[in-house]
């Protein structure tokens, strides 16, 4: 099990990035929330085996429609989740 913080920089706010997040995160055995941060970037928060993890990262930087607004995106592993069930969209921070 392994939890993430990815914060993705670029044209990542007011194009429906956490919306098709949401959507892509039903296709993997993920919990977590996507949320826009205050100054223009989008947190994403991702918690399940390493494996998918991994797989939806990529899906979202490489594959997705979605990899042509990220300029950037920083990784950090972070302490588990506890009281998450499901994926979330988040309100703005």
């Amino acid at each position: 099990m392994v939890t993430k913080r990815i914060i993705f920089e670029g044209k990542v706010q007011r194009v429906g990035f956490r919306y098709a997040t949401r959507q892509l995160a039903l296709g993997f055995e993920v919990i977590g929330w996507v949320k826009n941060l205050t100054d223009g970037t989008v947190e994403l928060v991702l918690e399940g085996e390493d494996d998918e993890v991994s797989e939806f990262i990529e899906e979202i930087t490489e594959e997705s429609t979605l990899s042509h607004h990220i300029k950037n995106f920083t990784e950090e592993n972070i302490s588990p989740l506890k009281n998450v069930i499901g994926f979330t969209l988040s309100k703005n921070a």
